[in-house]
């Protein structure tokens, strides 16, 4: 029995189901579907009839609209629980719009739904909705996180310091590796997830002098958070260089806060 999977390049959620997926995420779904473009949403794998694909399809273009949705569902010999299609219907809902990063899976009558939300209470709210919309033989598991919690935890360890380096290079100065020692420590405590390293410069210079300088300094961060234990798989860097400053660039008070290192916390 395949899957069926849908992917947009923003979130990802996955429901299997006779089987049903879909996921939520900006590079790779489960199973190994690749989304095809930003903000696709693909759907693939296998149904019992023509019937339960136009559902799937056209609910799916109803939430994220038909120009976002890539249709490569085929028709097999699966044979559905009672009244699934209607089920499915339910489950895909506006509510899974809040769901970032997540995985929504039906296996028989168990569903597994897991993710990121903003708060505990949509955390609550969501599995409850799904529950009283489905029959009572269903059983409805929360695997939802908060996810503004652990970049909080990520936030705090930062603490509004800047991550200073030598001057036009890549070389951290002895302060921030004191800084990156605790940053080290409480990434650690966040099993299983993944980290963006960024990296920001002032404005003097060229813009392209700085892309890269940006750059260098967040590969420099990671190779010393590598160091430290952490899981090379687990840390992406990028350079933004002087394009997001959080400060004028006029003053040299400015410029020191916007030649900074970001860290943010990913599925």
């Amino acid at each position: 029995m395949q899957a069926v999977k849908w992917m947009h390049g923003v979130r990802l959620g996955v429901l299997v189901g006779l089987g049903l997926c879909a996921a939520w995420v900006g590079a790779q779904a489960t199973g190994g579907a690749q989304i095809q473009g930003p903000g696709q949403v693909v759907v693939a794998g296998t149904v019992p009839d023509e019937a339960t694909r136009v559902a799937v399809i056209s609910r799916l273009r109803e939430l994220y609209g038909a120009e976002r949705v890539v249709d490569q569902l085929s028709l097999g010999s699966v044979v559905a629980p009672p009244q699934w299609s209607q089920h499915v219907q339910k489950l895909l809902s506006p509510a899974l719009k809040q769901v970032s990063h997540g995985q929504l899976s039906i296996q028989g009558q168990t569903v597994d739904l897991k993710g990121e939300v903003g708060n505990e209470a949509v955390r609550q709210q969501l599995a409850s909705e799904m529950a009283q919309s489905l029959n009572p033989t269903y059983t409805v598991r929360n695997g939802l996180r908060v996810a503004a919690q652990e970049q909080a935890v990520v936030d705090q360890a930062l603490a509004n310091r800047i991550v200073e380096f030598e001057p036009g290079s890549a070389v951290l100065r002895p302060a921030g590796l004191l800084i990156l020692d605790e940053m080290a420590a409480a990434m650690a405590r966040l099993q299983g997830r993944r980290f963006e390293v960024i990296g920001h410069t002032d404005a003097q210079g060229s813009h392209a002098s700085n892309v890269s300088l940006s750059l260098a300094r967040a590969q420099a961060v990671k190779s010393y958070l590598v160091s430290k234990g952490l899981r090379a798989d687990s840390l992406s860097t990028s350079g933004l260089g002087p394009d997001q400053p959080v400060a004028s660039n006029a003053t040299d008070e400015g410029r020191a806060r916007n030649r900074r290192i970001e860290f943010r916390v990913g599925s």
